[in-house]
């Protein structure tokens, strides 16, 4: 069975190293990456909507030289009843890899299971790779050192906290997750990342957290999904916001991010989402860079 990518804890520390190394060397280069899926198709799949996930993957399909195939659950017989292992098997015959922004990580590894080719996830509610690989590709482009404070302001219990977890392990940078106590990471989560070694702190107060920090991060307070718990979640985040008084605890040089979609007022006021060091639009582009090294390196 191929590899796939369902999370950054199915990498290694050096190859995660050298994804982030290809991507920015790409990035400076685009001549570098040649045409290594000239020949091959790979099905986009998505059933939630998406800005960067979809035209990111799509071009960087395109560029590779490859035919991207973009599904919505409405394209396919499984919103007539077929069931995902008999889809995924079927898919095997026609494509070489799937790039799947799903509702839930279990199907991501009914396609992994079923179909033994590359799967890629672009989203689950569990974990968000693609997304944290472009952050830390961000991060090494900034120069953030191994060793430097990497701050998250929000929900601790998302995929992108839980992926910016584990991929601090692999970064060698500590991570603080700023957070209600409503809100914490998945316990197995923080398992994982203790096993690889993550430097991780939890804490329910953002200004001691925001302190000499190199990197702040926040994210929407609520995901796709979840808009009945929408007052709730905004009361508990409150006290979470990345704003000017937060940026000014941090070190002179600390890098804003933000994975977007943004509401600002909410997880970020105006101000720090348009702050000098803001790199918001850097860490978006990224996306396209960090999954064409991605999808060089499984489906190649």
């Amino acid at each position: 069975m191929s590899r796939s990518f369902l999370s950054l804890s199915s990498l290694s520390s050096s190859e995660f190293s050298d994804l982030l190394d290809r991507a920015i060397a790409g990035k400076r280069d685009n001549g570098l990456w040649g045409k290594p899926l000239a020949g091959k198709s790979v099905a986009l799949f998505f059933e939630k909507p998406s800005t960067r996930t979809r035209i990111s993957f799509e071009v960087g399909v395109y560029q590779l030289g490859g035919q991207p195939i973009v599904l919505t659950q409405n394209d396919l017989q499984l919103s007539r009843g077929e069931d995902i292992a008999d889809t995924a098997r079927v898919m095997r015959r026609y494509v070489h890899g799937i790039m799947a922004r799903v509702k839930s990580h279990a199907t991501l590894e009914a396609l992994a299971s079923y179909s033994g080719i590359p799967v890629i996830n672009g989203l689950s509610e569990k974990f968000h790779p693609c997304q944290a690989l472009a952050d830390y590709m961000t991060l090494r482009e900034n120069n953030v050192p191994q060793g430097g404070r990497f701050v998250f302001c929000g929900d601790g219990s998302s995929n992108m906290a839980h992926s910016l977890i584990i991929g601090s392990a692999h970064y060698g940078c500590e991570i603080v997750i700023a957070t209600p106590a409503e809100l914490l990471p998945d316990a197995q989560v923080l398992t994982i990342a203790a096993r690889l070694g993550a430097q991780v702190k939890i804490t329910q107060d953002a200004r001691e957290a925001a302190k000499n920090a190199d990197v702040l991060y926040t994210d929407v307070w609520v995901s796709m999904g979840q808009e009945k718990e929408a007052e709730a979640k905004k009361r508990l985040l409150g006290p979470y916001q990345i704003n000017e008084e937060l940026i000014s605890l941090a070190k002179p040089s600390a890098i804003i991010l933000h994975c977007l979609p943004a509401h600002k007022g909410e997880e970020i006021t105006e101000g720090a989402f348009e702050a000098r060091n803001s790199r918001i639009f850097d860490q978006a582009e990224n996306r396209l860079h960090a999954q064409k090294a991605i999808l060089e390196f499984l489906i190649k």
